[in-house]
């Protein structure tokens, strides 16, 4: 087990560090009023006056409906519709599976109908007639995305152009109520116990499609409602020219997890998520099969603690995405710790990665402009890398409150151990 100091990797861990008490079990009525709330504040501070969300994490967002299918459903027929009107309380709902939505999402009944096809055009010309009916003419529609279909139907489906939906359902997202932080703190819980069990798997011969069948199965037996995406148990080359070729010549991050039989010391970047009625969870450390970290590796995590404790450190409301990208820089002697084609950090909620992106092609006057609120929640996950070792990547989840920060995640390092002072 990882020796127990008081640096900011060990606070992760600590228990009692919290600006409020979290409820063991959420308020999904209260949440779901709230959620309503700030869509409605949102919608009237841009002018709009209906939603047509396809997204499944929005669509969750929206209506607190339980859809299993999570990123795999973008490209899925048949797949939830939220529309939200301007001074409806509730959104409308448009299911495949009518099973339980009603207890699930509480919505009235003439709130709840039937499917719709937008991949079609047959489907979009019913929901064309549909919209007429629920939206006034000459009203503000906002989407989130657009079938081929739905383009094709043009004026016939939107008499005036769809706005985007993204400054409204993102500003409505950004801050967590607290019913919304313990969804996502119970996600944590159940994939950390599932990650736990995994961890005593990781022996040579076993599959990396294992190990995701291993944390499917668990993290639902543990109430999972959604596994997000496909796990990650990606093997590090020892060196880039060892690795999978990239355009840029940089580290191939994720790559698909296959039949592949583990072997005695190969480094494993992990990376999973599910979520627990809407709300996600962002898992991440690094292994070693079969044996104990060299002292290079060794030496890897230990610049990893000390980065993760430099942006800890300037973490509170008030800070920007670039105070925490310096701190970064800084304590990784000038070089950004983050692949080029990722980021230090990003949001979590109704999807794993959700904004703000920290250190991205956004760029630094983005990220000096983007001001942390109190009750955001963010995930860090800095890589340090180097020739001949395989590298170490790990994330952290922490709510950002009016003093500092608060943990979500509690996971351990093993089989690193925890620098005593960084």
């Amino acid at each position: 087990m990882s020796t127990v100091t008081q640096s900011g990797v060990t606070q992760i861990a600590r228990t009692g560090y919290s600006w409020l008490d979290i409820p063991a079990e959420p308020d999904f009525t209260r949440m779901r009023r709230e959620v309503s709330a700030r869509l409605q504040a949102a919608m009237a501070d841009q002018g709009v006056d209906a939603l047509v969300l396809l997204g499944n994490g929005s669509v969750m967002y929206a209506t607190g409906i339980a859809w299993p299918l999570a990123d795999a459903g973008l490209s899925h027929v048949e797949r939830p519709v939220a529309v939200v009107l301007a001074g409806d309380e509730y959104p409308h709902l448009f299911l495949p599976f009518r099973e339980g939505a009603a207890m699930e999402s509480e919505l009235p009944a003439d709130h709840l109908h039937g499917p719709v096809y937008l991949e079609f055009d047959e489907g979009v010309a019913e929901f064309a007639k549909i919209l007429t009916a629920l939206v006034p003419a000459g009203a503000t529609i906002a989407t989130d995305e657009l079938t081929g279909a739905m383009r094709r139907a043009g004026t016939a489906l939107f008499p005036v152009a769809p706005v985007d939906a993204a400054p409204v359902v993102g500003a409505a997202k950004l801050v967590k109520t607290i019913d919304q932080i313990a969804c996502l703190q119970r996600a944590c819980q159940i994939t950390e116990q599932a990650v736990s069990e995994i961890q005593k798997s990781l022996v040579p011969g076993v599959r990396q499609i294992d190990l995701s069948a291993e944390f499917v199965r668990r993290t639902f037996e543990l109430g999972a409602t959604t596994n997000m995406f496909d796990s990650i148990w990606q093997v590090m080359p020892a060196s880039r020219a060892e690795g999978t070729w990239t355009t840029t010549g940089d580290l191939a991050l994720p790559l698909l997890t296959t039949e592949r039989e583990l072997q005695q010391g190969d480094v494993l970047w992990t990376d999973v998520s599910i979520s627990y009625h809407g709300y996600c969870s962002d898992h991440g450390r690094t292994w070693i099969v079969g044996q104990d970290p060299t002292a290079a590796q060794q030496r890897q995590f230990d610049t990893w603690s000390r980065i993760v404790d430099a942006v800890l450190s300037v973490t509170r409301a008030g800070a920007t995405c670039g105070d925490l990208g310096r701190a970064a820089i800084e304590a990784n002697g000038g070089t950004p710790p983050w692949l080029p084609h990722f980021y230090l950090g990003h949001g979590i909620g109704a999807n794993a990665a959700e904004m703000p992106m920290i250190g991205t092609d956004l760029g630094q006057a983005w990220d000096d402009n983007f001001v942390f609120p109190e009750g955001m929640l963010l995930v860090f996950e800095p890589v340090v890398w180097e020739d001949g070792t395989g590298g170490y990547r790990g994330e952290e989840i922490v709510v950002v409150t009016e003093g500092g920060w608060m943990p979500l995640t509690a996971y351990p390092y093993d089989p690193y151990e925890v620098p005593s002072g960084n």
